[in-house]
């Protein structure tokens, strides 16, 4: 095996370890989409082009999340892990007949969108379609953009290989190379080919995300043969674990395809707006949430395979603890920074003054569910280990309804109500900005987002009865510690100038890493003294993993 592909496919153990692996790679991933985006507003700016490009993204993002995910690694980790346990080399066959089928249903499903195109893009985005021109570029850019889940798709399918192996270096490149696409698509293709371009280069990224992970399925020794029927009993088996469950992942997408048609009525740059701040709280969900719930998942569902229940309880609730631990600071600090954030990430070019304070605003808004967020991805996962896909899909179902209704009922008071726009305008220094009104579809779907944490939080300690009193400690004991750090950032922002006083990427970048970093020095400092056991445990898993492996000699055996 050549060396790169070694180290990619290298083996990864302990759920601290794998979930700061994979946080390490996701702020990667994600400092390379922030990147992707600077590049973006740099270009277009707040404006028409890159809302057309973002609300091309709804249907096929929406399709991922429906058809593409019914093959997710979610519903196949179980059976994969059954049929190695029948006979080492027997999921192999499996797996990929698995990945025909797929590959024939989502092509013929695709088809029939790309035909019906021309009728689906008004529904999302009504706004957008007034003129021919606009109307077709939508068009154009949503029938490219089908390619997307089709590779998106098998990929996810192959992921369940890799996350069974704990190789999960390999399985986070993947989004790096996504995002590398999409780069290339808006620096190279994009003056070549126009707005087409912008497309073909998601496209790219979406191939190469499968093509890292390919390589990897045929280095696996495949062993015997499945019959028709048996391979007929599995797929089944596939759909009825995964139809819950991706309609459960689907209420995300249905949200967000509610809201972009409701920003397309507004001025134009809304959909930009929204779509940039939500990028941007996506960084520490991604970092955070879906770190712990992916490298959590696995060793879930072999404790419940194994019947060790009191493992599987301590490791839950361990990830529960440590999750919050992350994220009540990051909301805190985000919040705080985050006309700094907006300006150093996407304050270049035609992205104007307006444009990052009402980014800034609507970041502020999309941050305070982060911790709700990260919490239902933990939960979820731990109800698909027990092979229980219903129940989150109830709870997001309760999502989409808060989400959509309460950004229509938000949109209507913000228009009727001068009190209340005069306070959110004055609360997010807003005022005079034109498009205020998309702050109001951003708390809505924070909003949806806390529903389901907490109704997911309620029953989720009621049906594991998982006690949570050394959670109320961890948020009291994070909660004030962070709003300490905060404090004092927030002081040296102020000292130092507010973010529109500063003309230079370099200069915010140097003032948020002062005044963030002795901000989180107070906080770290704080729970210290408390003695927080979470901050102890991080400190000694990033000390194993990062400080003392180096002190490892590693034999001759381990790198073959």
């Amino acid at each position: 095996m050549i060396k790169p592909f070694r180290f990619l496919s290298r083996e990864t153990r302990g759920m601290h370890q794998a979930a700061y692996l994979l946080a390490a790679f996701a702020l990667a991933s994600q400092l390379l989409g922030l990147f992707r985006d600077r590049i973006l507003a740099f270009a277009f700016g707040a404006g028409h082009t890159l809302d057309l490009y973002y609300a091309a993204f709804r249907m096929p993002d929406l399709l991922f999340a429906t058809i593409a995910s019914l093959f997710s690694l979610y519903a196949l980790l179980p059976i994969l892990s059954r049929l190695e346990a029948e006979q080492e080399g027997l999921m192999i066959p499996f797996l990929r007949n698995t990945l025909w089928v797929f590959f024939i249903g989502m092509s013929f499903i695709s088809l029939i969108l790309y035909a019906l195109a021309p009728v689906l893009a008004p529904l999302i985005a009504p706004g957008l379609t007034a003129t021919a021109s606009s109307s077709a570029d939508l068009v154009m850019l949503m029938r490219i953009l089908l390619l997307q889940p089709i590779l998106l798709g098998a990929s996810n399918t192959i992921a369940s290989l890799t996350q069974l192996r704990h190789r999960f270096i390999l399985y986070s490149v993947s989004p790096l190379l996504y995002n590398l696409g999409i780069i290339f698509g808006a620096i190279v293709l994009y003056p070549i080919f126009g707005i087409a371009g912008l497309g073909w280069g998601v496209v790219f990224g979406a191939l190469m995300h499968v093509m890292v992970q390919l390589p990897y399925l045929f280095t696996e020794k495949s062993v015997g043969r499945l019959s028709l029927e048996r391979m007929r009993k599995g797929l089944t088996e596939i759909l009825l674990l995964s139809i819950p469950r991706t309609l459960a992942l689907a209420s995300t997408q249905i949200s967000l395809v509610a809201l972009i048609a409701m920003a397309s009525f507004l001025v134009s740059g809304s959909i930009t707006v929204f779509t940039f701040a939500f990028n941007l709280q996506s960084v520490p969900l991604t970092i955070i949430g879906v770190s712990y719930a992916v490298a959590a998942f696995p060793t879930l569902s072999r404790l419940h395979a194994r019947g060790a229940k009191d493992e599987f309880l301590q490791y839950v609730e361990a990830a529960m603890r440590h999750i919050m631990f992350w994220a009540i600071p990051a909301t805190i600090f985000m919040i705080v920074m985050r006309a700094q954030i907006v300006r150093i990430v996407l304050g270049a070019g035609q992205f104007n003054w307006d444009a990052t304070r009402l980014t800034a605003a609507a970041l502020a808004l999309f941050v305070i569910s982060l911790a709700a967020q990260s919490i239902t991805l933990l939960i979820a996962r731990t109800y698909y280990a027990i092979g229980n896909t219903r129940k989150p899909l109830y709870y997001g179902i309760a999502d989409i309804s808060v989400s959509v209704i309460s950004a229509l009922l938000l949109l209507v008071a913000f228009h009727e109500s001068s009190f209340l726009r005069a306070f959110i305008e004055a609360l997010f220094r807003v005022k005079d900005v034109p498009g205020a009104a998309v702050l109001m579809l951003a708390l809505g779907y924070a909003l949806g987002s806390i529903a389901e944490g907490v109704v997911s939080y309620y029953f989720f300690i009621r049906d594991f009865a998982i006690p949570h009193a050394r959670m109320a400690r961890l948020v009291f004991e994070s909660f004030s510690a962070a709003m300490i750090g905060a404090g004092v950032t927030y002081l040296i922002l102020a000292a130092t100038g507010i973010a529109g006083t500063i003309n230079t990427t370099v200069g915010l970048i140097v003032q948020a890493t002062i005044a963030g970093g002795i901000g989180l020095a107070v906080c770290a400092g704080i729970l210290m003294l408390l003695k927080n056991p979470e901050f102890g445990e991080a400190f000694t898993s990033f000390k194993r993993k990062f400080i003392d492996a180096r002190q490892v000699v590693v034999a001759p055996s381990d790198v073959s």
